[in-house]
């Protein structure tokens, strides 16, 4: 992939965390997704790419827009790439006003990102210094005993990161016995996997069942920034069973590192925050403008920025909902 491309998929998330912001607590998620979908699906046709997307809304019949195997980008010559998405990564945290909403998106070369299940998976992840500390398969104890000794700490200074979940219950139960501290997610186990491997975050481990898809976005994260993540699908039903079939899984018990929930050479991902978080800030308007703090990520060279933008709302093209402001709309961006 062209090095440029790097802050055209930024522009995509920005476009996208700029749409959903305004229904930050007005309790309407379908809302605030919808709004996101649309933005980032206008703004991928901008882009000079032959994507398709792997990771995106549902099926083709459940999804108008990003759905799985959609063609997206301007589709005139430009790299092959496997794209996978998520316009609003915790659209019930935009809905309450809380944290740690993202827009989020994976690029790779076709054929490279897993094209996961819409179903839960088994996830423990770390950040590189914590790097073949980890073991999907060992107890909790064991796993925060070999990070808390990979990264010279004491297991009681560990702090991990669990979503707030009753599911959860035994596992909290279990670090609490070990004496590690523990942060709870309202959601976003994406914004959770990635703090892991991002210096001065205070997150040393994240552990628990969340999305499969998500678990693939994080995975794609964590080969720019050298963690790890090790990973089981789980099925509550055969219908479960059956999603994994139908995307080519054979191996339903099979435990995924992270190349192969993210392979290739060049992995690149982009995230703009929504609401404020502890891995970015959300949406800061001003008056008719608006800024945005983003993070876009290359494998290949390990290189992280840090981006915040100011945005010129009166410009933005008419997918921005510009009625809360009662501006017109541009026709350019």
């Amino acid at each position: 992939m062209q090095r440029e491309l790097a802050i055209e998929f930024v522009r995509v998330t920005e476009a996208a965390a700029l749409a959903s912001a305004p229904w930050m607590g007005k309790g309407q998620k379908k809302s605030a997704d919808g709004a996101a979908v649309d933005a980032m699906r206008t703004m991928f046709e901008t882009v000079n790419i032959n994507g398709v997307v792997v990771i995106g809304e549902g099926e083709k019949d459940e999804a108008p827009r990003l759905y799985i195997g959609e063609k997206i980008g301007d589709q005139k010559g430009g790299p092959e790439l496997d794209i996978a998405v998520d316009p609003v990564e915790g659209t019930s945290l935009v809905a309450r006003g809380l944290p740690n909403a993202l827009s989020v998106i994976a690029v790779a070369d076709r054929g490279t990102l897993l094209k996961a299940p819409d179903i839960y998976m088994d996830k423990i992840m770390a950040g590189p210094e914590a790097r073949g500390a980890i073991n999907i398969d060992a107890s909790v104890e064991d796993n925060l005993r070999s990070v808390a000794e990979a990264l010279n700490k004491s297991v009681k200074d560990l702090t991990v990161v669990v979503l707030d979940r009753e599911r959860h219950t035994d596992l909290i139960s279990e670090i609490r016995a070990v004496g590690s501290r523990i942060k709870l997610l309202a959601d976003g186990d994406v914004a959770g996997g990635i703090a892991t491997a991002l210096k001065d975050n205070g997150i040393d481990l994240a552990i628990g069942i969340g999305g499969a898809t998500e678990g693939v976005l994080t995975a794609a994260a964590l080969r720019c920034l050298g963690g790890e993540i090790q990973a089981r699908l789980v099925y509550r039903d055969e219908a479960d069973k059956e999603k994994a079939r139908n995307l080519g899984i054979t191996d339903l018990d099979k435990i995924y590192k992270t190349e192969d929930l993210a392979a290739g050479d060049d992995i690149m991902f982009a995230v703009t925050g929504i609401t404020d978080g502890d891995l970015l800030k959300g949406v800061r308007y001003h008056g008719n403008k608006a800024t945005t703090y983003s993070l876009v990520m290359r494998s290949k060279t390990g290189t992280v920025r840090y981006i915040s933008a100011d945005h010129k709302i009166t410009q933005k093209p008419d997918y921005f909902p510009k009625d809360i402001f009662n501006i017109k709309a541009s026709k350019d961006y």
